[in-house]
């Protein structure tokens, strides 16, 4: 399913949400524990795990942006700073399970913003196949559907 996309007083929410199979804790490491964090998002590396804490994020050149952790509840929220965005991760335990909520706050939709949900998708689907044991076939295939699923959401949302 894709994310909810609306405006809001302060620009823009997208939310993602995902039923998974397995304890929060388990989801937690997968979001905060650097050998789990490579493998749904290789470019992200967390230097200093605290709310006014440090996520880095490897441009790939030899250099790292500074994503400030705006809030931290451990085993519950991580919520830091993405570019001019803010990106939270919530998670609430369920029967068999928990809840994994994903909520992109956007001051102002882009061009780059249907590459951003895109790959906060496939982040998600990369996740959960992760903690199934499973590998996703192919991510760029997957984002590339999701891209234009997204595309057309932005587009439709710049038009109201």
């Amino acid at each position: 399913m894709l994310a909810v996309l609306r405006q809001v007083q302060e620009g823009y929410r997208a939310r993602f949400e995902r039923q998974l199979n397995h304890p929060v804790a388990k989801v937690w490491t997968a979001l905060t524990e650097n050998g789990q964090l490579k493998k749904w998002f290789s470019e992200l590396y967390v230097d200093d795990l605290r709310e006014g804490g440090v996520i880095k994020f490897d441009m790939q050149d030899g250099t790292f942006e500074e994503m400030a952790i705006l809030a931290l509840k451990e085993q519950s929220v991580l919520e830091y700073t993405w570019g001019e965005d803010q990106v939270r991760f919530e998670l609430y335990s369920e029967a068999g399970g928990c809840r994994l909520v994903l909520i992109e706050k956007i001051r102002v939709l882009t061009d780059h913003t249907p590459k951003d949900l895109a790959g906060w998708h496939v982040c998600l689907d990369v996740i959960e196949a992760l903690l199934e044991d499973k590998t996703l076939e192919s991510r760029k295939s997957v984002w590339e559907t999701r891209y234009n699923e997204y595309a057309q959401l932005v587009e439709l949302l710049q038009k109201s």
